[in-house]
């Protein structure tokens, strides 16, 4: 029942993302808002354009097909409904993502996909592996997540608003704002982490850990393509200069080629695949970093292109396994008797990952060869896409070709054909790949060239789409790469044999992973030794050297020091003094004394000083409430010094000079801190609120308790749960046999 519910869900969205193609494609932008913090300008608003409907519509309609073939595929699992729901609200922050409209709301759905893909990836939690896998996704996306944060708020700063729609038609050019480098590189490292670009693509493959419906999901239209979403969606904002199109370029095309070889390298199915997709997020990543109307048009055309041929090889993949009980290619073939509509569904997707006609990947491939020789740097584009496009060309026919169509192996399992539900999703996607090839006009008007649109914000002309453009350059690199490509693969296990002797020489990035994270605890372990050592002191001394090297040293670095005005002594009249002496002499008292009660005595008699200071500077109300605290804590520091624990005599004073110091140290930056506020004027305007609304708002007229009361009351609800909390605590500590200490040693 919870499969189905799930599968139903995702159809609805995706019925009702389908009425929403007619406007879209007649270039209406759809937009929904909701006052989420109207006091800070904070709305949970969503936007429906060409861009976000063609996300909407992959993320919801692969859904579906993806729930349903788990209704099979996990049939019988203990944790059944846990997966639909995970799944469900998965789908539900990807789509929130990709629909918002406001910064921090997208933010909001943003680290939901990190939680919930947590949740997904490591679903097998009895598994080290997908423990290890789901940890090291959430914490790379996170880490990526929290740069994203600082970089949006510093957007909105720069743009005083964080509606994107508005940003976009804002006068405020960000690309020239003194924040916009900081802003570019917070918004790419949230970015390229979410899409395991270079150096941040180890967690990808590790997340093949996950059940094969999740990676079909994760890596064809939802998790993954977050980051290549965000580029996409700040394109009008950030993109247009230098630092942005060399960054996307180099980062893109060395994703890309990498990527493509360490497919090739592989021999499990989902690994090939997994690499395979870091190949097409590179690939995107490097078309979005130019303004050229082709270049969008090859970044929007291959995204739709990847996310029908990867969810359906996945859903191949894992049919496979399901039905012979392995995903080696090596130990696969001639699969293609005993699953002839597998085969059929697996060629299908095959030929469009390769970019042979007629299939929508072949559209694909010639538009961003078009592409590439129009962009800035051509020949480093068009090298590094031919490159990634043959060695695809290899990888297809090791996913594709090997298992289904050379000789027969054996099994552990009789491989026979998958049930329905399994078949419907690549089956129905590896045919959208042909019928999009051969009509390419049903999704070029409502969905690609509107992308383009949104992607540029109007300013850049979409390409045409068609199966046959004429003899031209990119039918010669077409032509060119298939021929590099088949001979790739012809020789793949040589290719493989040799990338992995090199492989074994390279850095992995994964165990550098596994490094940075033994560092981090090892850190972690020596900073636990050196400030909880157990000992008060030391605790007490690391708080206020802290305290007092911060704002010290702020204070001395900024030279507040330096204009601090003259103490007026010689204004001080006898009752000043009088305070003044009560004061230190209660100190003295306090830090010679080896007696706990005259230590208490001697602080209460600081307190009572700080009364009087109260009295004479007409404060009566304040002064009350100081000495009945100082009061109440001397009698009931008296009670509870009777249950403490004996208490050794110190000879001498050896840490009384250092404590004396550091408290004298902390003494002056305070008193600094106050005579430098109380100098200059001070801002009257919470005083005139506050003044004029105890009466007419809350009527009260001690402004002290109504804030306290009224304009603070869960402010001191709060304060006062906390005491209440530290009573307990005290009481449960001090509740014991009475100690036997004397009086000489309290």
């Amino acid at each position: 029942m919870a499969g189905w519910l799930s599968v139903a869900i995702a159809a609805s969205l995706f019925a009702w993302f389908w009425q929403a193609l007619g406007p879209v494609a007649a270039g209406e932008v759809i937009r929904y808002s909701f006052d989420w913090v109207p006091s800070a300008g904070i709305a949970v608003s969503f936007l429906i354009d060409g861009l976000s409907l063609t996300f909407a519509l992959l993320i919801s309609g692969i859904g579906a097909l993806v729930m349903l073939y788990s209704t099979k595929y996990l049939a019988g699992h203990e944790h059944f409904a846990r997966f639909f729901l995970y799944l469900t609200l998965f789908m539900g922050a990807m789509l929130g993502l990709v629909l918002a409209d406001n910064l921090l709301t997208l933010f909001v759905f943003w680290e939901l996909t990190s939680i919930t893909s947590y949740l997904l990836i490591g679903f097998t939690h009895s598994s080290a592996e997908s423990r290890r896998s789901a940890l090291q996704a959430l914490l790379v996306t996170g880490a990526g997540g929290l740069a994203l944060l600082a970089g949006m708020i510093l957007l909105g700063v720069a743009a005083g608003t964080y509606e994107l729609s508005e940003i976009r038609a804002g006068d405020v050019a960000i690309t020239e704002h003194a924040l916009y480098l900081p802003i570019l590189i917070l918004f790419l490292l949230g970015a390229f982490t979410k899409s395991a670009q270079i150096p941040f693509h180890f967690w990808l493959p590790n997340a093949m850990a996950a059940p094969t419906p999740v990676s079909a999901y994760l890596h064809s239209a939802t998790m993954v393509k977050g980051g290549v979403y965000l580029l996409a969606r700040m394109h009008p904002t950030l993109g247009g200069t230098d630092v942005w199109f060399w960054t996307l370029a180099i980062a893109g095309a060395a994703t890309a080629v990498f990527a493509s070889l360490m497919a090739v390298k592989q021999t499990d199915l989902k690994q090939i695949l997994a690499y395979t997709t870091l190949m097409a997020l590179g690939t995107l990543t490097m078309f979005l970093s130019s303004d050229e109307g082709y270049a969008i048009t090859a970044a929007m055309l291959f995204l739709i292109v990847h996310s029908l041929y990867k969810a359906a090889l996945f859903l191949v993949a894992g049919i496979v396994d399901h039905e012979t009980g392995t995903r080696e290619v090596d130990r696969l073939g001639g699969l293609r008797r005993f699953m002839p509509i597998t085969a059929a569904a697996a060629a299908l997707a095959a030929l469009s990952m390769a970019g042979l006609p007629p299939l929508l990947g072949y559209i694909g491939k010639e538009v961003i060869y078009a592409a590439s020789i129009k962009m800035d740097a051509a020949w480093f584009v068009t090298a590094a896409a031919m490159a990634a496009n043959a060695l695809m060309i290899a990888a297809a026919g090791i996913v594709a070709f090997r298992p289904f169509w050379r000789g027969e192996h054996a099994t552990p399992m009789t491989p026979h054909e998958g049930p329905w539900r399994m078949l419907a999703g690549p089956v129905l996607l590896a045919a959208l790949g042909l019928l999009f090839g051969l009509v390419p006009g049903l999704i070029a008007g409502p969905l690609v060239d509107q992308g383009v649109k949104a992607i540029s914000d109007g300013a850049a002309k979409p390409a045409e789409l068609k199966l046959w453009a004429g003899v031209n350059l990119p039918l010669f690199l077409s032509v060119a790469t298939i021929a590099l490509g088949v001979a790739l693969y012809a020789g793949h296990e040589r290719v493989r044999s040799a990338l992995r002797s090199m492989g074994e020489a390279a850095p992995s990035f994964d165990r550098g992973w596994d490094r940075v994270l033994d560092g981090l605890k090892g850190l972690a372990a020596w900073q636990t030794r050196i400030l909880q050592s157990g000992v008060m002191r030391v605790y007490v001394y690391t708080v206020f050297v802290t305290l007092l090297v911060a704002v010290g040293g702020t204070l001395i670095w900024t030279g507040a020091f330096s204009g601090l005005p003259d103490v007026p002594f010689a204004e001080l009249q006898a009752k000043h003094w009088g305070v003044v002496f009560l004061i230190v002499v209660g100190t003295a008292v306090t830090t010679i004394t080896n007696s706990r009660v005259a230590a208490i005595t001697g602080l209460g008699a600081v307190g009572v000083g700080v009364a009087i200071i109260f009295i004479v500077f007409g404060a009566p109300d304040v002064a009350i409430t100081q000495l009945l605290v100082e009061t109440l804590v001397v009698v009931l520091f008296a009670v509870a010094a009777l249950r403490l624990p004996h208490m050794k005599r110190e000879d001498g004073f050896p840490n009384r000079k250092l404590d004396a110091l550091l408290a004298t140290a902390i003494g002056a930056v305070v008193t600094a801190i106050m005579v430098t506020i109380t100098s200059g004027p001070i801002n009257r305007r919470l005083t005139e609120y506050f003044e004029s609304a105890a009466w007419t708002e809350a009527y009260g007229r001690n402004i002290v308790n109504v804030i306290l009361v009224d304009f603070r009351a869960l402010d001191t609800f709060g304060e006062i749960a906390v005491v209440a909390v530290a009573g307990i605590a005290a009481w449960s500590l001090l509740k014991g046999p009475k100690s036997d200490e004397t009086e000489e040693t309290r």
